[in-house]
């Protein structure tokens, strides 16, 4: 009876297992798992610093805003990645220079620019004629479709985000915790706070390609949030956030292809549910101390 029983449930592992080793083979899949790797670190070294800096509505804006850039793209016939992003850079450094230059609270600022922006990429929708695939694609993600380019774009991204933060780790780090002794000891402020503003403008444009753009900002902030509660020394939190990112980045990727699933949210749901465990685990160890 226990053979009997648990035959059924073996079979299907084996033949899910088959399945999975006969999608690797495929140019594909393996250009999405390359692709998985490299947005993992990216969100997750990207996501480090936003979270700190309480930037996490900021990447959420950017990314509902991109509708409009995704839009403009299949109305112009062009590659929704090519219009993503300049429209994400160009918003993103607006949309900082608006919290500047006005006494509103920031994300007052940021509903209202979300708010003005989404209601024009709504209205632009309404124009696309026609089969909307590719814009379907991009609102919901598909990792599974990426090109080379997309994988040279966000190592491209990876490698400047690394030289940029990584070599002035020290700055960052005193930048994220209090600006103004930053600004008291020399620090370029305003010249880091673009920098990365710029970089995380391009991360959640490369970054909707994979999980879409209603899943952008948890994509980068779960990983950076669920290393939070690991650890609170700086530089292990911002290892552990990169680990989290590309682990379960790949992770979702597996399911989705394992339960035939849609990637995005497979890699997502994969994110989420760690960060639940990693919090009830926190919270048993911290009742039982």
């Amino acid at each position: 009876m226990y053979l009997s029983l648990n035959c059924p449930i073996n079979w299907l592992a084996i033949t899910n297992s088959l399945d999975l080793l006969n999608l690797l083979e495929f140019p594909f899949m393996q250009r999405a798992i390359a692709g998985a790797v490299l947005m993992g670190i990216l969100g997750g070294l990207l996501g480090s610093f936003a979270t700190l800096r309480q930037l996490s509505f900021f990447s959420h804006a950017v990314g509902h805003a991109a509708l409009v850039g995704v839009v403009l793209g299949v109305l112009l016939q062009l590659n929704p990645t090519w219009m993503l992003l300049p429209f994400t850079l160009v918003f993103g450094v607006v949309v900082l220079y608006f919290i500047d230059k006005t006494d509103l609270a920031s994300d007052s600022v940021l509903s209202i620019v979300l708010s003005g922006a989404l209601a024009i990429g709504v209205i632009l929708t309404s124009l696309v004629p026609g089969y909307r695939g590719n814009l379907m694609r991009v609102l919901f993600g598909d990792i599974l479709a990426i090109d080379t380019t997309d994988l040279i774009l966000t190592l491209l991204l990876l490698i400047g985000s690394s030289i940029f933060l990584l070599s002035t780790l020290r700055q960052q780090i005193l930048l994220t915790l209090n600006p103004d002794v930053a600004q008291v000891q020399g620090v370029p402020v305003q010249l880091y706070r673009y920098g990365f503003v710029i970089l995380l403008s391009l991360a959640v444009a490369v970054a909707i390609t994979a999980v879409g753009i209603l899943l952008v900002n948890a994509f980068l902030v779960i990983p950076a949030s669920t290393a939070k509660l690991m650890s609170h020394h700086f530089s292990r939190f911002l290892l552990i956030s990169v680990v989290i990112g590309a682990t379960t980045s790949v992770a979702g990727i597996i399911v989705s292809g394992l339960f035939n699933l849609a990637s995005g949210p497979s890699i997502v749901l994969v994110q989420f549910l760690f960060f639940v465990a990693i919090f009830l685990g926190v919270k048993l160890r911290f009742k039982a101390g």
